[in-house]
């Protein structure tokens, strides 16, 4: 019995022992990464939100973010939709409304446009490329020391920092290929010692995740993308010389393999459309490139407004007016109860009548009602009396019911025109001047009736004879930077931005102004879209982002592929309004030209080695050798990939396309150097020597950092003197304002 009594308090001992020590956990935290990705956080977070304007590319973009934000379909044939996403989920976790009119380089953004939030997530990934800089090397089998030059060198990489701080998808781009790269090498190393492991899954199917996003972001991903799977299939090639391995095991890398790389990476990139067509559910400007039945799929879509509408525009009918020019942007004739202020900010007066814009998005407030002058009803009579060319009318505005006006007061923005406006009766000297004649500039005969769509019309005012105007400038806050709509005094000749047609059409049954307004706002008929399955509308917006042409004409700032190597060109990126303070694309000379002299010595190295080991003359270690054509294969086949394929593009280059194949030729400075260091340095004073030169090579690297950043980060402003200093080629563009 005793002996059972010891066994229980043993038992109980051994129990409660782990209550008698304090629970430890230790990590190996390696601080070179944590330094790299904090300089990496601060050097593309740091001011973030300066300039508050739109800069470059921002302009297209955050279009797209906007039309995200409101739900509107639209197609973009520079890539898939998984880059735009990005951008337009940082909108969303900032709270933008996608109420802001991108028509410009250079506006001011206004306040309810978070721009920190819409510049984080590039910002983010530029930084996140910092410290995967270092671990590539590290996963290379590469020093330490050789892993951090190379995350310096990006980490002081000016055109890097530029293209990371602002709402672009290059820096997405090339964080999602150096995560794709490192992926694959964790898991190669993996391979050697513990395969199926769960590290070993988790990075061989993250290579596949990371490849389906770069090329979502952006179709140039799909170079690394089939470099990698190029350098996949190579090492399975190598396993299946491999005698230990059965072939049941070889079969089970390969269908792995095959799962991570293909399957996965495939059924992701579906998703990016799935997800894309789910959010963008509503009809836009863009959906009229689309087949009918798609079209009827978006909520609002043409087909399904257009169906059953009367074609013939007759007194009573209710009408929605898209100007024909479609620029800046595709908008209707619209109207709200806000007025035009008393004073402008330049002190002319205006009339303080009701504001009359054109809006870019469907809107209950686009609707108006053409009214026969000499009747009071707002109903279409039976039969429907049509309205015919040279017809005179009055629209009325469907919500506020106040009659579309103009007179002899200067528009808000462009004074040389008449203001257009919804007219109050405020008793005063100002009678109402309502009437508008309709002019069908496409008719074939003077008689021709006006009719949905298919007509094209000019209103021309009766008592002024100034024609009804898109002027394109965007309106300040007071007017929610909508389009501004003028009176035209001088119609000299046809042009697109006087033309409108009918888009939605209804003959009007309510004469009660709230029955009316039920009317309005209920859609033109019921829904009789066709349920088009995913993969049709997958495949036919697949099909238009590869085949849609935009007119390519000549920019300002494009160049050729051949300018990349040697940096001949740059991209202003923006200009404050009244400084000298200037941003630019411009990458660190050191940096691009020791990156070009690395990979001609890795190339002539390389040939070296290979004509000497045909001869039987082995001149590095295998191992070392190894190592040398693997890093080469990364770096120099990434920069190949990323780089060749422009010469065959038919499309407007930048410099920005060059820096995913940039990034990877950075990446083989340390290795050059390290491998002259390990191999070719044989002495101890010429390893000083070497050592020596790296400094004062290094510290030119940072020089050149510090004397372009003014322009990487927009501040501090420059003198004319001193931007003059920055011109180090004489095929640069900095700009110098006139004195």
């Amino acid at each position: 019995s005793n002996s059972q009594l010891f066994k229980r308090e043993d038992t109980s001992d051994t129990m409660l022992g782990f209550l008698r020590k304090p629970v430890v956990v230790t990590a190996e935290i390696n601080m070179n990464l944590v330094a790299l990705t904090v300089m990496g956080l601060i050097s593309r977070l740091w001011g973030l939100s300066y300039p508050r304007a739109v800069v470059f590319d921002e302009v297209y973009y955050g279009q797209f973010v906007s039309l995200y934000m409101k739900r509107i379909f639209f197609v973009d044939d520079s890539g898939p939709p998984f880059g735009h996403m990005l951008l337009a989920l940082g909108g969303y976790l900032g709270g933008f409304d996608g109420n802001f009119l991108w028509n410009r380089i250079g506006a001011e953004y206004s306040m309810n446009v978070p721009v920190w939030s819409l510049r984080l997530l590039p910002a983010l990934a530029g930084a996140l490329c910092v410290p995967l800089a270092y671990q590539i090397l590290v996963e290379l089998q590469f020093s330490h020391c050789a892993a951090l030059g190379a995350a310096l060198l990006i980490l002081l990489e000016n055109s890097l920092i530029t293209q990371s701080r602002f709402m672009l998808l290059e820096s997405v781009l090339i964080f999602f290929i150096l995560l794709a790269v490192l992926s694959y090498l964790k898991f190669y190393n993996l391979q050697r010692h513990s395969y199926f492991s769960g590290s070993w899954w988790f990075w061989l199917l993250l290579t596949g995740v990371a490849c389906s996003c770069a090329v979502g972001v952006k179709y140039m991903g799909l170079f690394t993308y089939m470099l990698l799977l190029a350098i996949a299939g190579l090492h399975f090639w190598h396993m299946i010389g491999d005698q230990n391995l059965s072939n049941v095991s070889l079969m089970c890398h390969f269908l792995a393999r095959g799962l991570a790389l293909i399957i996965i990476p495939v059924a992701m990139y579906l998703s990016f459309f799935y997800v894309h067509l789910t959010l963008l559910y509503r009809s836009g400007p863009h959906d009229q490139i689309m087949t009918s039945a798609f079209q009827a799929s978006l909520e609002g879509g043409l087909a399904r407004i257009t169906q059953g509408q009367p074609l013939e525009v007759a007194y009573g009918s209710q009408i929605t007016l898209r100007n024909v020019l479609g620029k800046p942007m595709q908008c209707w004739l619209h109207s709200h109860t806000n007025t035009y202020p008393i004073r402008y900010e330049n002190g002319r007066g205006s009339s303080h009548q009701q504001q009359v814009t054109c809006y870019p998005f469907k809107d209950v407030n686009n609707w108006w009602i053409v009214k026969d002058p000499g009747m009071q009803q707002l109903v279409v009579s039976n039969p429907p009396r049509p309205v015919r060319h040279g017809h005179i009318v009055q629209l009325v505005h469907g919500i506020t019911t106040r009659y579309l006006n103009t007179h002899d007061v200067a528009a808000p923005l462009s004074p040389h025109s008449q203001e257009v406006s919804c007219y109050i009766d405020y008793n005063i000297s100002m009678p109402a001047q309502n009437l508008w004649r309709v002019e069908i500039v496409n008719r074939e005969s003077d008689t021709d009736v006006w009719k949905t769509i298919l007509s094209e019309v000019r209103f021309v005012h009766v008592n002024t004879s100034a024609v009804l105007k898109l002027s394109g400038a965007s309106l300040p806050e007071w007017g929610y930077r909508q389009l501004e709509v003028v009176g035209e005094k001088l119609s000299k000749g046809y042009h697109q931005s006087m033309v409108w047609n009918v888009e939605e059409h209804r003959y009007g049954k309510s004469q009660e102004q709230k029955e009316r307004e039920v009317e309005l706002h209920s859609p033109t008929q019921m829904d009789i879209s066709k349920n088009l399955s995913f993969m049709a509308k997958f495949t036919e917006l697949q099909w238009k982002i590869l085949t849609l042409k935009n007119e390519d004409t000549e920019h300002k700032y494009s160049s050729s592929a051949l300018d990349w190597i040697t940096m001949d060109t740059n991209i202003a990126y923006w200009l404050h309004p009244t400084s000298g303070a200037q941003i630019h694309l411009l990458g660190n000379v050191v940096t691009w030209a020791s990156a070009n002299i690395a990979a001609l010595v890795y190339t002539c190295l390389s040939l070296w080695y290979l004509i000497r080991r045909r001869r039987k003359i082995y001149d590095v270690p295998e191992d070392a050798w190894q190592l040398w054509v693997s890093a080469g294969g990364i770096c120099v086949g990434g920069w190949a990939v990323n780089y060749l394929p422009f010469f065959l593009m038919e499309k407007t280059l930048f410099l920005y396309h060059y820096l995913p194949a940039v990034t990877f030729q950075i990446l083989l400075i340390p290795i050059v150097l390290q491998h002259l260091s390990d191999h070719l340095c044989r002495s101890l004073l010429l390893k000083s020597m070497f050592s020596a030169l790296i400094v004062a090579w290094f510290s030119s690297v940072y020089f050149v950092y510090c004397t372009f950043r003014p322009v990487t980060y927009g501040e501090p402003s420059l003198s004319v003197t001193e931007l003059k200093d920055l011109r180090w080629k004489d095929s640069w563009n900095i700009l110098i304002r006139k004195q």
